[in-house]
């Protein structure tokens, strides 16, 4: 059976002219990256909700995880393919009030709904494309905080972020431990293991064998990889759930359909990594797939800084560590890790049957830990580390 995607709808890279939606945009000028590399003109795309404080001390940073983006709130519309990825945590009167807390989300460097990254154009007119360089997820922390800094955000409040998004927050616990109060990474981890690594790697493979993929120069043809990234996103998406849940919710199950050419039935089972795959193809560019996975896989806090033991030690402040417990991508082991490293960080685990997207879709126990840790983010207890069944005991 072939593999079939949909065809490129035109929503998949933000460009410049496009609609700007909820987006605001700020150029933080030229980046030296953690390579050495020099990346010229860096602009980040970000978002806002509610209002900052005469003491600039109400701010929240959320981080994206790997195909997400700075709209973390809000319907579709133009320049906003999809719906708010976490709407129901954020918003006036939600658990991330924005009638008390200025709420900031930042479309990651190298992504591609509106800051800098393989699609935006270069000095001379044309897409980044292949002359893109490598980036860490050391490097986005760092763009992040010119940010920060333009916005005359001394401290956050919370930093709190997902999968992706929790590796950001763990490394601006160790980049900058006196910018943030309370840290709150969800499914994530210190660094990133070898079986995380192998896995990426296969997606990357899987893009950059598309013959669309023109070494990563596509952007003026006909099509992308788009069928490279389906295939991609069909391996991630299979580790984002727990084997349980796969197995509870379709089994053996087969298609209410004829036998096609092969003449073997189509499980039920495989119609779902194939939505997902050909949704993605959809909206999400291949070579930010691609940058965003190798930065992920770059991911470890303790490079340069004596290990995972010491790179959290400078860090004063609230950190709590919510790993899931099915999830077979982020294991608990690489949580406990971290709250072992820093003596008085919490560790409340989630207890799901989904897996690693435990952290999107348990919504009332995840909602349960950041009432408690927003609201206690002014006075946080560092004498212990504690662990509880789920997120909504702590």
């Amino acid at each position: 059976m072939s593999v079939t995607t949909t065809p490129p709808t035109g929503t998949a890279l933000w460009r410049d002219g496009d609609p700007p939606g909820d987006r605001i945009f700020h150029a933080i000028g030229d980046l030296t990256l953690e390579s050495g590399d020099h990346l010229p003109d860096v602009v980040l795309a970000y978002e806002t909700r509610g209002e900052l404080n005469p003491a600039r001390d109400n701010a929240i940073l959320v981080e994206h995880a790997l195909t997400g983006d700075s709209h973390v709130v809000g319907p579709t519309g133009p320049g906003h393919p999809t719906a708010g990825w976490w709407p129901d945590l954020v918003g006036p009167g939600a658990l991330l009030d924005t009638d008390e807390h200025f709420v900031v989300a930042v479309n990651v460097l190298g992504g591609c709904r509106g800051s800098t990254g393989p699609g935006a154009l270069a000095a001379d007119g044309r897409p980044r494309g292949s002359r893109f360089p490598r980036v860490t997820i050391r490097d986005r922390v760092a763009a992040e905080a010119r940010l920060a800094d333009a916005l005359e955000i001394d401290q956050w409040h919370t930093v709190v972020g997902g999968s992706m998004g929790g590796m950001r927050t763990l490394e601006w616990v160790a980049s900058f431990p006196d910018r943030v109060r309370t840290a709150v990474a969800l499914a994530s981890s210190g660094y990133a293991t070898a079986e995380q690594i192998a896995r990426s790697r296969a997606q990357i493979l899987a893009i950059q064998n598309d013959p669309w993929f023109a070494g990563g120069d596509y952007y003026d043809n006909a099509h992308g990889p788009e069928v490279g990234l389906g295939i991609a996103r069909r391996i991630a998406h299979v580790t984002y759930r727990s084997e349980l849940e796969l197995h509870e919710r379709f089994g053996r199950d087969a298609q209410d359909e004829a036998p096609g050419d092969s003449g073997r039935p189509r499980y039920t089972i495989e119609s779902y990594p194939d939505h997902h795959g050909s949704k993605l193809a959809g909206r999400f560019d291949a070579n930010s797939y691609i940058v965003l996975s190798e930065a992920m896989n770059s991911h470890d806090i303790g490079r340069g800084r004596g290990g995972l033991s010491a790179a959290p030690a400078p860090f004063a402040g609230r950190l709590v560590l919510v790993p899931v417990d099915s999830d077979r991508l982020y294991p608990p082991r690489l949580s406990r890790e971290v709250a072992q490293a820093h003596p008085g960080s919490e560790l409340a685990t989630i207890s799901s049957i989904v897996g690693h997207d435990g952290f999107l879709t348990e919504t009332d126990r995840v909602a349960a830990l950041l009432r408690e840790v927003v609201s206690g983010a002014g006075a946080h207890d560092t004498t212990s580390t504690s662990e509880t069944g789920h997120a909504g005991a702590v």
